[in-house]
């Protein structure tokens, strides 16, 4: 089962950046389909936890680039960033509490409507600035 299509549209232009979103849509797409409700506890909290450092890792390298770079709009971008990272935190938390089954659900939804929703707008600006 496929979470996130890549599309073409989500290309920013910085092959660094561009590698690292087709890379982390293929590791959630290939955990989303591997991972399911009926995984093992600890199975799930690992796949939550690759999810969490692997985009942790991605925000770290685009916020390198855009402190580099004297970016504009940094703050507001980075900020979207920690947001997603805490919503993760928090579905992390919710899970290791109390084992919710809607987890998958709860996560695939909100990574695909904020990955979506940033490459068109944060990482599409970010590439006309610096391009």
């Amino acid at each position: 089962m496929t979470l996130i299509e890549w599309r073409d549209e989500f290309r920013t232009g910085i092959t660094a950046v561009d590698f690292e979103h087709e890379s982390l849509i293929a590791l959630l797409n290939e955990l989303y389909a591997n991972v399911g409700a009926d995984a093992p506890k600890d199975e799930v909290e690992d796949f939550l936890g690759e999810v969490h450092a692997q985009i942790g890792a991605h925000f770290a390298l685009e916020e390198k680039i855009m402190r580099t770079a004297s970016y504009d709009q940094y703050g507001d971008h980075k900020a979207d960033h920690d947001r997603l990272l805490e919503d993760i935190r928090d579905i992390m938390d919710r899970f290791a509490a109390e084992g919710y089954e809607g987890y998958g659900d709860d996560l695939s939804a909100h990574l695909k409507s904020w990955f979506i929703d940033h490459f068109k707008t944060k990482d599409s600006r970010l590439h006309r600035m610096l391009g």
